[in-house]
Formats: structure tokens, C-alpha cells, sequence
């Protein structure tokens, strides 16, 4: 039985054949839109009371305020500090990893100064608070954490104030851990679409922020978009998504369990294989078949392999190349005896990973840089989360007189040709006046 469909790129139906395979509508379901409009018009109007009954529906926990629901600092700390030696080690190195690397994102104020004084620059500060939205309860996802919170406290965010769900009272150490460890101000044991309307218009007891940040399930990506406008989010992000270009230089085996690293996230995970060796295309395949039955989410991989999976043979790793930049993954292994000859053609990628030993599961977790990636072909216009997204700029203009004496006529003349004289005025006013 096929699990996995096979391509050929010198078919002369492949280009409508790869546009079927990366087709994924995000259909918005009406009943959800209808849920978080409805919580969402609640909590802007009853704060604190509508947010304490939402949390009391949907997480089934019996508390007379929301200041109960804060979790305080020492509990993060001693969550961090009970963790098993080798998960809080590894924690800790990630958590290192991550902020060195975000470091380098970080950019400065610039100014330049014109012959006749005028002075123009920009200003880069950050944001003044920031909402992290986190799953809770079984879920854990502590590297979501870092990977949000360490690059906003790296940007300079004043207020970091984290919001997860603890259904029945359960709470995941390892994210709290991780919490500690991203320098997280606040944390609240609150979630779904009423955590995020919560988060962008304020409640007594939660404040309002400028941005909200983290993944979550439907309803919170409803919720997210709905406050669009209000607060700046991250993304909306669609489902993971690996591709890998291979020349058969590396372990079938190895690309097998790759593609499965996606695939397992969810049914509607995309994995795709390119390679220009049909033999290594059929090795691969076989382990595919082989190593499928040992997999504990095997029904998870087969129906996202069956559904939206493939292996494309193409003529060499130049077509390889401009396939990848048409599908813009999310995650691109060039998994090649030479992958900076690939890595010159691409263009769209949200993240790349070069050689044999650059799995990217380890991307995921603890290479450094950011796994929060554009997904659904947006990778050719946006970039991974970074210390950017958590800062603004502003625009410096201080312009000398002799500047006004020259800049004025020019704006003068470009305001009275759109008709728009007071703005002529203002310009002209400050002419032949003395300095």
C-alpha cells in the first residue's frame, strides 16, 4: 500500500499536480467566529467577572477572583528548580542558546547629518508589554516559551505577562520552568479566546498589552485575529511544514525520520522530499514503509504523508531549488554533499538547515535561532519571529534652516499639487525668515 505519493517534475502536469499538493484553505468555521466574537464582545464589556466565569466553563476551576488565578514568581522559580537534573539542564541550555543568538538581532539608533546640518535618523525602541499565549494542561511546550519570551526581553519589552490555561488545576512544570527562565513578569492561569481578548483590551485585574504572541488552538487563532488592529500579533500560523532537498548523500533512513518530524505534529502537516535520484527517492520510501509501524503517532504520520506529502524526482538541484522557492516552507533541510551551492538559489525559506547533522528537530529545540517560521507559502514575504517583532521604530527629522530654505519649495510644490495649500503653508512659512 502507497503511503506517500510520488512527483515527477518533468511531468507536463507538475506544475498543476504541486499546486493541489500545497493547496490549504484555512477555512474559518462559522461557529467558532460566532464563540469568540460573542466572549470576546463580553470581556471588553465585563472584564474580570465574564473572564472568571469563562475560566470557571471551560477549566473548571472554582476561584473568587482572577487575582487568584496569578502565579507567582516563587512558584516559577521552584517549578525550575524541581525539575529532573537532565530537563532542567536542558532547559537551561537551550534557554542559552536562544537569547545568544537573538542577541545579534538587536540593532541600534542610526542618524546621518546632510551637508547643510539637517539631521536624519531612527529610533528603535521596544515594546512596552507583551502577551504570551501558552497551551496548557497536558500540552507541553516549553521551547514555545523560550522561543517567545527571550527574544522580547532581549528587544528590551518592559512587561512580559504569560497566559495559559490549567484545566482542572493542572499545571506543567516544564513550562513553568521555562517561564522563569524567559524572564517572564507575570503569569496568569487563564486561556482560550477569553485569555486573548483579556490580554488586548485589559480587564481590572489583567492589563491590556501591545502585542500578543504564542500558538494555540482555534479559538485562540480566532481570537487573535478578531484583535488584530487593537494589539499587534505574531502570525497566524498554518499548519508545520518540512521540505528537504536531497542529492542521495545522506542516510535514507535518516530523511525517512525527518519527514516523519513533521508529519507527526498534526494530520494536515506537510513533509516533502525533492531529490534528482530516483533510487535514493525509492530507498527512501522503503523506510518510509519499514520504520511507519514503529512510529507511537503512526496514524498521525500516515494520514499526513497520504494527504499532503510527496516525493518529487526533478532533473538535477538547480529545478530543485526553484521548486523550494515556489513551496516557501516552513523548514528546508539541503541535505547534500555541498548545501551552500542550494543554499544560493533559495530565496524563500523560513528556516534553513545545512548538511547532514542539521536535523530539524534540533531547529525546534535548541540550535538557537527562532522556530516560530512562516508557514503556507507566507515565508516569501515574512520572516521568524525575532527581537524585531518586539521592537518599533520612529523616524528622527531635524531639519536646519538652510535645510527649511531648500526643502520647503520642493514640499511646497508636491502640497499645492495635491491640493492640500495648508500643508504648502506650513512649509513656506518657514522661508526667508532669519535663523
Amino acid at each position: 500500500m502507497t503511503v506517500i505519493r510520488r512527483l515527477n517534475a518533468t511531468n507536463p502536469q507538475f506544475d498543476t499536480q504541486l499546486r493541489a499538493l500545497l493547496a490549504y484553505e484555512d477555512e474559518q468555521d462559522a461557529s467558532i467566529e460566532a464563540v469568540c466574537r460573542d466572549i470576546i464582545h463580553d470581556i471588553r464589556q465585563n472584564g474580570d467577572a465574564a473572564l472568571l466565569r469563562y475560566t470557571q466553563r471551560f477549566d473548571a476551576l472554582e476561584v473568587e477572583d482572577i487575582a487568584a488565578l496569578e502565579i507567582t514568581a516563587e512558584t516559577l522559580q521552584a517549578a525550575q528548580n524541581n525539575l529532573p537534573a537532565a530537563q532542567r539542564i536542558a532547559l537551561e541550555t537551550a534557554a542559552a542558546r536562544i537569547r545568544a543568538y537573538h542577541e545579534h538581532q538587536l540593532q541600534e539608533d542610526w542618524s546621518y547629518t546632510e551637508a547643510n546640518g539637517t539631521r536624519l535618523g531612527q529610533r528603535i525602541t521596544p515594546l512596552d508589554r507583551v502577551g504570551l499565549y501558552v497551551p496548557g494542561g497536558k500540552a507541553a511546550y516549553p521551547s514555545s516559551v523560550l522561543m517567545n519570551a527571550l527574544p522580547a526581553k532581549v528587544a528590551g519589552v518592559r512587561e512580559l505577562i504569560m497566559v495559559t490555561p490549567t484545566p482542572g488545576g493542572e499545571r506543567n512544570d516544564l513550562v513553568l520552568a521555562a517561564a522563569a527562565l524567559g524572564g517572564v513578569d507575570r503569569v496568569f492561569a487563564i486561556g482560550g479566546a477569553q485569555a486573548i481578548a483579556a490580554l488586548a483590551y485589559g480587564t481590572e485585574t489583567i492589563p491590556a498589552v501591545d502585542k500578543i504572541v504564542g500558538p494555540g488552538n482555534a479559538y485562540v487563532a480566532e481570537a487573535k485575529r478578531r484583535v488584530f488592529g487593537t494589539v499587534g500579533i505574531d502570525m497566524i500560523a498554518g499548519p508545520s511544514e518540512i521540505l528537504i532537498i536531497s542529492d542521495g548523500s545522506v542516510s535514507a533512513h535518516w530523511i525517512a525520520m525527518d519527514l516523519f518530524s513533521q508529519a507527526e505534529h498534526d494530520e494536515l502537516a506537510q513533509a516533502i522530499l525533492i531529490s534528482p535520484d530516483a533510487d535514493f527517492l525509492d530507498a527512501v520510501e522503503a523506510e518510509i514503509h519499514r520504520l511507519l509501524p514503529t512510529m507511537p503517532r503512526q496514524d498521525i504520520i500516515r494520514t499526513s504523508l497520504s494527504d499532503r506529502g510527496a516525493l518529487i524526482h526533478v532533473p538535477d538541484l538547480d529545478t530543485a531549488c526553484d521548486i523550494a522557492n515556489i513551496i516557501a516552507a516552513e523548514h528546508l533541510e539541503l541535505a547534500t554533499a555541498d548545501p551552500d551551492y542550494c543554499l544560493e538559489r533559495i530565496r524563500h525559506a523560513g528556516a534553513i538547515f545545512l548538511g547532514p547533522y542539521s536535523s530539524e528537530s534540533l531547529g525546534d529545540y535548541c540550535a538557537g535561532p527562532n522556530h516560530v517560521l512562516p508557514t503556507a507559502q507566507t515565508a516569501r514575504f515574512s520572516s521568524p519571529l525575532g527581537v524585531y517583532d518586539f521592537q518599533k521604530r520612529s523616524s528622527i527629522i531635524h531639519v536646519s534652516y538652510t535645510g527649511a530654505q531648500t526643502l520647503g519649495p520642493v514640499a511646497a510644490t508636491l502640497a499645492e499639487g495635491e491640493g492640500l495649500y495648508a500643508h504648502a503653508q506650513s512649509a513656506k512659512l518657514r522661508l526667508s525668515t532669519t535663523e
